[in-house]
């Protein structure tokens, strides 16, 4: 590098193979494929990239490493300190160590497979619904009509928000978190304090009515209004963080998740045909389509000491990018790691990241998945992607934010 990056973001994005591999019309694992031999690969002084899954999962396991450096997803990646919770501290994702791990305490049970179960049958009328709307044109824009406003749906349910406020949050997270699509404008930082201050402001007056009610509902809210924490009532301010950031990622990865299975099954009907004629493979052709497009491409991790990785020592200091993608497929770690086994097994793929901070929704995002590919294949067995149409994907999560169908 001829000049120093302003930010380890900075440093990070302007790897432009990196950058041009994300938004290729496939898939990027071929590249990082290759790279993954770099082991630590250091883009900067005191920065650097992981991709091999060996060393991922040593970094994540560590209790000497911080999510985000200890200034939050929003001052990593140069945004300004306005993180995934907005005003608040994102919880639990932005806390390390025994904060984190009491969070986790208090929130893993109500995203436990048993709590999660009961949604099925919600999650496939809804994917019903949305179906009907557009079955009968014989095409449809399927990122648009059904994988964002699918999740997003899902989300209102669980958290006790009215439907019809749908519009109104889809709104502010598209500001909060833009979708990175190829030649969408980003917004600027006071715009997205603009949308959080909203978002904030309504997630306040909802906890207002209720507590004026007393009925705090049988949903997530009124849950986390109810929930002791330390022998004490939870803040507004820990209130504000959670459901920031469950807001965010409910709307969002799930989507994209969608989006690049079904894009995956169109480009492969082989596969597709394979599924449906042996539907009791389902999760196991899920978590291989997802291990090999890894939706969610990346996270960040931030050393306070040195940690012994397999590739060598990360020194005290050092932020780190962490390549899911790469992981997933990196070939010490899965035999034949390009080739798409619906069947595999084992299947440790780290798509929904690994160690401290796994992905708190990972089994209600896998219900989600499992339903809805489900509803939609027995409606719409047969699809194509319309000769001559190249879709292009956002970075992170990784989805093609266009997805046009025909059948």
């Amino acid at each position: 590098m001829a000049e120093a990056p302003t930010s380890p973001y900075e440093a990070f994005m302007t790897d432009p193979e990196a950058e041009a591999a994300l938004l290729a019309s496939e898939n990027p694992q071929p590249v990082h494929y290759q790279k993954a031999a770099l082991g630590i690969d250091e883009v900067a002084p005191g920065f650097v990239v992981l991709r091999k899954m060996a060393d991922i999962q040593a970094l994540t396991r560590s209790r000497d490493v911080l999510q985000f450096g200890g200034q939050g997803q929003g001052g990593m990646a140069g945004g300004g300190g306005l993180g995934l919770g907005g005003h608040h501290v994102a919880i639990p994702l932005e806390l390390d160590g025994a904060e984190h791990t009491k969070w986790r305490k208090i929130l893993d049970p109500v995203f436990a497979p048993k709590k999660m179960a009961p949604l099925e049958p919600r999650i496939r009328e809804r994917s019903a619904a949305l179906i009907d709307r557009f079955i009968d044109r014989h095409e449809v824009d399927a990122y648009e009509e059904w994988c964002e406003p699918l999740p997003s749906g899902v989300f209102l349910s669980i958290m006790g928000i009215p439907e019809s406020e749908l519009a109104h949050f889809l709104g502010f997270k598209n500001v909060i978190l833009p979708s990175g699509a190829p030649g969408a404008p980003m917004p600027t930082l006071e715009e997205r304090d603009a949308a959080f201050t909203d978002c904030e402001t309504w997630f306040a007056a909802e906890f207002d009515r209720r507590e004026k009610s007393g009925n705090y509902g049988e949903d997530v809210i009124g849950w986390l209004m109810q929930v002791d924490v330390d022998g004490r009532r939870i803040t507004r301010d820990e209130l504000h963080g959670i459901c920031n950031l469950l807001m965010i990622a409910g709307l969002d990865t799930v989507a994209a998740s969608l989006a690049c299975i079904l894009a995956h099954l169109a480009r492969h009907p082989d596969r597709r045909r394979t599924i449906l004629a042996s539907p009791d493979i389902w999760p196991s052709a899920i978590e291989e389509i997802f291990r090999f497009e890894s939706p969610v491409t990346q996270g960040y991790r931030h050393a306070t000491k040195d940690i012994e990785l397999p590739s060598g020592t990360m020194k005290a200091g050092t932020n780190a990018v962490l390549w899911w993608s790469a992981a997933n497929v990196d070939g010490e770690a899965f035999d034949d790691p390009l080739e798409v086994r619906l069947d595999r097994q084992p299947n440790p793929h780290i798509g929904f990241a690994s160690g401290w901070h796994r992905c708190l929704g990972s089994h209600l995002a896998r219900m989600e998945l499992r339903a809805a590919l489900d509803v939609w294949h027995s409606r719409i067995p047969d699809y194509d992607i319309p000769e001559g149409v190249e879709l292009r994907y956002s970075a992170n999560p990784r989805a093609p934010h266009t997805l046009p169908l025909t059948w």
